[in-house]
Parts: C-alpha cells; sequence; structure tokens
C-alpha cells in the first residue's frame, strides 16, 4: 500500500540506544519517573529527554546537560530495555494525532509513549492529521494495515470526541480525549486535582484573597481547572469572589491586561493563579510595571511547565501538564493489553503535579502563624 506523503513516519529507537536484551528480568521494583528527573534538575521533561537520548541537533549548554545526568544518576534513573510482548509480528505502536507542531504537548506526549515502547523493544509508528477527516481515514486505514501492538489516539486539547469506526476495530487507547459513554480507554490530565494543587499552594503560603486568570471558557481544561480553584477555596472555609476570576485566551495579553484590571479592584488580590505560563509571564510583566514584587507583593503561580517557566524573573512557580506521562501511560496500557484485556476500558487519570520555583514564598513551617501579605500590609500602615 503506498503511503500519503508527510503522513507516516517511524520513530526509531532513541539515539545511541542498544538493542533490547532479552535476558533482563521483566518484575522490577518502581522507578524514578523523566518527571522528577525534570524537578531535581530544575528542567523540563522534554530537556530531560532529549539529553538522556542523545537526542542530535539539541542546543542544550554542556551545564543543563550536566545537571541533567547528575539528577539521573542521583534517583538512580535510566533508560530500561526489555523485551517485546509475546504478539507475533507486533513491532511497533501507531500513534495518531491532530496536530504536533502549533502546541508542544503531542510532542512530549510522543516522547513518553516513545521510551516506554522502546523499554519492550517496540518502537513508533506516527501519523499527523490536522484535523482532516478524509486524511484521518486514510491514516486510521494505513495503520490497521501494519503490524501494531495498538493505537495511541490523541488530540491537543483536552476533549470529548466522536471516536472514528476505525477505532473499534484493534486494540486503542484514546490520549488527552475520552467518549461520553467510555467504550475506549483514555488517558487524560487530573486537571480538577490540578487547579485545586495551585490554589491550595497559595492558600498554604497565606494568601485569601486570591485572583485568577483562566482560558478560554468552552474548553475543558478551563472548566476543569476553575472547578479545582473553587474546591481549594471551599476546602479552606474562603468565599468564592466572582470579581476575581477574570477571562483570558492563553497568550500573554490576557494575562498581562487581566493582571492590571485585579490590581484596579478596591481589593486587589495578593496572588494570582494563572490558567497557563504564557499568561503568568503577562502577568509578572504587568505587576512589574506598576510597582509590585513577585512574589512579596503579589504570588504568582502558572500551569503547564512550559520551558519558560524555567527563565521568568523570578522563575515560575507551576503545575505540571503531564503529557510525558500520559504517553508513557497510554503505551503501558496497550503492552499489557496486548497480553490481557481488562474487563472494562479504564478512564486514567495521571496527576498534575506542583513544580516548585520561586514565584511563591515558601510555605511557612507548621505551627507558624500565616498571615497574608495583605494583613501584613495593612498592620505596616
Amino acid at each position: 500500500m503506498s503511503q500519503p506523503p508527510n503522513a507516516i513516519a517511524d520513530l526509531s529507537r532513541p539515539a545511541g540506544a542498544e538493542a533490547p536484551s532479552r535476558s533482563e528480568a521483566t518484575s522490577r521494583p518502581r522507578r524514578p519517573t523523566m518527571t522528577e528527573v525534570a524537578a531535581e534538575a530544575g528542567v523540563s521533561q522534554t530537556t530531560v529527554s532529549l539529553v538522556l537520548n542523545d537526542a542530535q541537533g539539541a542546543r542544550l549548554s554542556s551545564e543543563t546537560r550536566e545537571r541533567v545526568f547528575e539528577a539521573a544518576r542521583r534517583l538512580g534513573y535510566r533508560l530500561a530495555k526489555r523485551s517485546a510482548p509475546a504478539q507475533a509480528g507486533a513491532t511497533a505502536i501507531g500513534f495518531v494525532v491532530n496536530e504536533i507542531s502549533t502546541d508542544p504537548w503531542a510532542a512530549i506526549a510522543m516522547d513518553g509513549a516513545r521510551d516506554k515502547a522502546w523499554e519492550h523493544g517496540l518502537t513508533i509508528s506516527a501519523a499527523v492529521t490536522r484535523g482532516d477527516a478524509e486524511m484521518e481515514q486514510a491514516v486510521l486505514a494505513q495503520i490497521a494495515a501494519q503490524p501494531l501492538l495498538g493505537l495511541i489516539y490523541g488530540t491537543i486539547h483536552t476533549r470529548r470526541i466522536t471516536p472514528p469506526p476505525a477505532l473499534y476495530r484493534l486494540p486503542t487507547i484514546l490520549l488527552n480525549c475520552y467518549v461520553a459513554d467510555g467504550s475506549l480507554p483514555s488517558v487524560t490530565p487530573s486537571e480538577v486535582a490540578g487547579g485545586q494543587t495551585a490554589t491550595a499552594r497559595l492558600i498554604r503560603a497565606g494568601h485569601r484573597r486570591i485572583g485568577y486568570i483562566n482560558g478560554e471558557a468552552l474548553m475543558d481544561a478551563c472548566r476543569d481547572r476553575l472547578k479545582g480553584y473553587r474546591r481549594a477555596l471551599a476546602a479552606a472555609d474562603l468565599p468564592f469572589d466572582p470579581d476575581l476570576v477574570r477571562p483570558g485566551n492563553w497568550e500573554p495579553s490576557a494575562g498581562y491586561d487581566q493582571t492590571l484590571a485585579l490590581m484596579r479592584l478596591a481589593d486587589p488580590p495578593t496572588a494570582i493563579f494563572c490558567a497557563n505560563d504564557l499568561m503568568a509571564v503577562g502577568c509578572i510583566e504587568a505587576l512589574k510595571e506598576i510597582g509590585r514584587r513577585v512574589p512579596e507583593d503579589v504570588a504568582v503561580i502558572g500551569y503547564d511547565d512550559r520551558e519558560i517557566a524555567q527563565f521568568t524573573h523570578p522563575p515560575l512557580t507551576t503545575v505540571l501538564l503531564p503529557h510525558f506521562e500520559m504517553g508513557a501511560e497510554a503505551a503501558a496500557y496497550l503492552i499489557d493489553h496486548a497480553r490481557r484485556a481488562p474487563p472494562r476500558p479504564p478512564q486514567i487519570k495521571i496527576e498534575c503535579p506542583l513544580i516548585e520555583r520561586k514565584s511563591v514564598a515558601p510555605t511557612p513551617p507548621d505551627g507558624e502563624a500565616s498571615a497574608s501579605p495583605s494583613s501584613k500590609a495593612r498592620k505596616a500602615k
């Protein structure tokens, strides 16, 4: 069968990787994750993957590379290689996504799936459909004709989908999307818990007036992160003030404009939670422009853990959007499914952990009073 140009690419083994040994044991204690290495080194998951896989052409300093290697050594992390599951002829896992160039998330998820697949001697066969229904139909037909272990079908934004019938004809797991009736397994980020984690971190730092700059309201991520924000307030017995919630559009300009609007309130917030890191960049710039220090006067927390979060001033405390782990979990499901089918399709939620940097003050020690910055300012007057 002829191959559509640029539709499907075979992603080979990571550079420098040895052939998988079939004598290694398959039963091991829990290994450190790439997220833990990234947190230890103070870099992103993408950077860790580039360094440890010796990616050619990656523009990374020798100091960054050494930090990653040292963090991996301290934690005992390594890219394990194991034998493939016993399924005759299966050499790869299919990875089909609607977009890969507009945001880093699909590429990061594919890195996670690739690393997990290679632990079992499998490669990734990837395709991008750009939301074109005709191309998607052709790609899925071609994928189904290959000797694949199964298919990962993903979307760039978390959302509910109406799956094409082809997804029911081979082992499939949905990545960053789901079906309403749960008839296909899925892996999605735990966004409600992520929003709650971010807000709770600000509350632990003593803040009681917390602004929230959201993304585009119709998106699942926005609704769920806002729900988490409200849950954290309720858990701390703090009132929800709709004046503190502002609409955004994921861009730095929205973070900038909405921060100025929040700070013009009669009782402005002492902390601002931005629903993504790009808006947090705009938020920090707006606060600097009006003479507010971060985090001394106003704390800022983001969401996603993009590369830029390390380079803001101060570096941005944020919540990780765990696409690498999601991709790895999707591949792990297919590998396990090749051996035994689960009784019902699992709907897997992956934790969105907090990444501590410098834009939120440290949590006061247990037992020490944690007056909010606003109350401290009132006492000083």
